[in-house]
């Protein structure tokens, strides 16, 4: 179903449920991104920095969604929503890749963190429902970015399970470089994303081309 197929009844409910999904996941990765900063700058935690900072690229994600959807004709504002989510996706790659090269190195040393884990289940139990609740909404709408976002969304779970896996790698059998290889999982997982947000491939949500404004199909096997 698309946008245009929709009673304006519907559209309406649809884009306040969009933007009631965006406020509560701004203001989650608002608390979630601070500590995870703060606890990864204390345990010298590449993969808990990393998940500090993919928390600030989904307020990024989830505000330029807001932005779209404040308008009265969202649609208008659909790729300039989707390039801030690309951009802050492939932000995110190459600054967690450094840090875990320089972990890999031996010029970081990760330490052990009980809160980086506690703070990792959470997300694991809370992303998933944001995630699946926007990418529904957004596919019903026929909004690419709101898909896009709530991938951006779902990215944080997949970090979430890396986080926990590297934390308690590290913290049960002093396994240093588990830590990196989690960041690592979490930068290839964003360059992956960060590319389909540009290209406007937002998995059957009437993706639209970046470079072109054209509608495209849809064949990337995901819906």
């Amino acid at each position: 179903m698309t946008a245009t197929a929709l009673e304006p009844a519907r559209r309406d409910l649809l884009r306040r449920r969009i933007r009631l999904v965006v406020a509560f996941t701004i203001t989650w990765n608002v608390l979630e991104g601070a500590v995870a900063l703060v606890a990864g700058r204390a345990a010298s935690s590449a993969a808990l920095i990393g998940f500090g900072l993919d928390s600030v690229v989904e307020v990024l994600s989830a505000a330029a969604v807001a932005w779209q959807f404040a308008s009265p004709e969202p649609e208008k504002r659909e790729r300039a929503a989707l390039l801030v989510i690309s951009i802050a996706f492939l932000a995110l790659a190459a600054y967690v890749t450094v840090e875990s090269v320089l972990a890999l190195t031996g010029l970081r040393e990760p330490e052990h963190s009980t809160l980086g884990i506690v703070l990792g289940v959470l997300s694991l139990v809370v992303m998933p429902v944001l995630s699946w609740f926007e990418r529904r909404t957004g596919r019903e709408l026929g909004s690419a970015s709101a898909v896009a976002d709530s991938k951006q969304t779902l990215i944080c779970a997949y970090l979430s399970a890396a986080l926990v896996v590297g934390l308690g790698l590290n913290a049960l059998f002093g396994w240093a470089w588990a830590d990196s290889v989690a960041a690592l999982f979490i930068a290839g997982f964003a360059v992956r994303e960060g590319v389909e947000a540009w290209r406007g491939r937002a998995c059957c949500a009437a993706p639209v081309s970046l470079l072109t404004g054209e509608v495209q199909a849809c064949d990337d096997g995901c819906c």
